[in-house]
């Protein structure tokens, strides 16, 4: 599968999540300061991001 969620550290010792196709970084998230708080992110991305409105601001 081309397109992964990585939860990663940043130099803050942070929890980020990326959300990459291939090896390019498509977003990142806020930093989180506990894993599960990462996973969370992932998991309501899942849940809501079907359906998300598209906003042009153009």
């Amino acid at each position: 599968m081309a397109h992964k969620f990585v939860i990663s550290k940043d130099k803050k010792g942070e929890y980020r999540v990326n959300f990459k196709y291939n090896a390019e970084t498509i977003f990142s998230t806020e930093g989180y300061k506990s894993k599960a708080s990462a996973q969370n992110a992932i998991d309501s991305i899942r849940k809501n991001g079907p359906d998300a409105q598209i906003v042009d601001e153009t």
